[in-house]
């Protein structure tokens, strides 16, 4: 009796040191002081322009019945197989917005998935990607969108079911899938490091066209193979070497800056929206994410 008895007590601690274990392992975690220094050095906002368009902010927080892509009031739903989702409004207005943040806050958002006040962001946002964006295009995106106007106004909340709506489960979600990278001091500057660069981190153009698991998170063995779209309507391409076998380099560029195929037909669904983005980037980057592309296949990836 007095053995079960100490058996009992002695798995009862090691439950106890395991579950405080992954209680620690699953927090938000601050950004660290480096990188919260180095973000918060003057920007360039012309080139955050182009780092906003790169990224497809307006996609996700353009304020819904209007045009504008600078009118950043969010709460368009993105409906997902775990939820709705009401991306939230990052216009410039001190109270509903982002206008009281500092760099730093944005900072931890973009690269961590950790709000202003600590707590893990759903990876609905795409800051898995945004985490290998560099510390000056951090910075340069900070500058612009300080240029946006302010914006009242909030999303609604998200409507997820149970047991997606335990935010500090999202900790081991990042546990599983979350890179472990630390930001670059800047982008690389040739065409191919370039392309990969713009591909894998603000263009995150892995979030819709690989395949996930049923938690969500990438399959990496299938980089860019195309994946069902999150609304559970219609696929995004294979978008590696072989998917594109019959497009060139220059077939590619040409699309993602006007929607048009080889064969004449046009980009619809959520690919006009960055078509609409990509349109406004310099032909040097699309000419770096064609190539980039064309020459990818997934087991060449890291």
């Amino acid at each position: 009796m007095a053995a079960a008895r100490g058996l009992a007590i002695g798995l009862s601690v090691v439950v106890a040191a395991v579950a405080a274990a992954a209680w620690t392992a699953t927090a938000p975690r601050s950004l660290d002081a480096e990188t919260a220094r180095a973000v918060s050095e003057p920007g360039d906002a012309a080139a955050g322009k182009t780092v906003f368009f790169i990224a497809g902010c307006d996609s996700c927080h353009m304020s819904p019945g209007q045009a504008d892509p600078l009118r950043l009031g969010g709460g368009l739903e993105l409906k997902t197989p775990f939820g709705s989702f009401f991306p939230p409004n990052i216009s410039q207005d001190r109270t509903d917005g982002i206008g009281a943040w500092s760099a730093a806050d944005f900072a931890g958002a973009l690269l961590d998935g950790v709000s202003r006040e600590g707590r893990h962001l759903y990876p609905a946002f795409p800051y898995p990607s945004y985490a290998r964006m560099s510390v000056q295009d951090v910075r340069d995106l900070w500058s612009f969108l300080k240029t946006t106007p302010a914006v009242s106004g909030r999303a609604p909340p998200d409507r997820l079911g149970f047991p997606f709506s335990i935010r500090r489960a999202v900790g081991f979600w990042k546990l599983l899938y979350m890179p472990d990278v630390r930001p670059l001091a800047s982008a690389p500057a040739d065409p191919e490091g370039r392309g990969r660069y713009l591909v894998e981190g603000p263009g995150h153009c892995g979030e819709c066209h690989t395949p996930r698991t049923f938690l969500g998170g990438p399959i990496a063995s299938r980089r860019l193979t195309g994946a069902p779209l999150p609304e559970g309507k219609g696929k995004a391409p294979d978008i590696t070497a072989a998917g594109l076998a019959r497009w060139s380099e220059a077939d590619v560029a040409f699309a993602l800056s006007t929607g048009l195929t080889p064969s004449g037909d046009s980009l619809g669904g959520p690919m006009a929206a960055v078509v609409r983005n990509l349109s406004e980037v310099p032909p040097a980057d699309l000419a770096a994410i064609a190539r980039f592309l064309k020459a990818f296949r997934p087991s060449a990836g890291p």
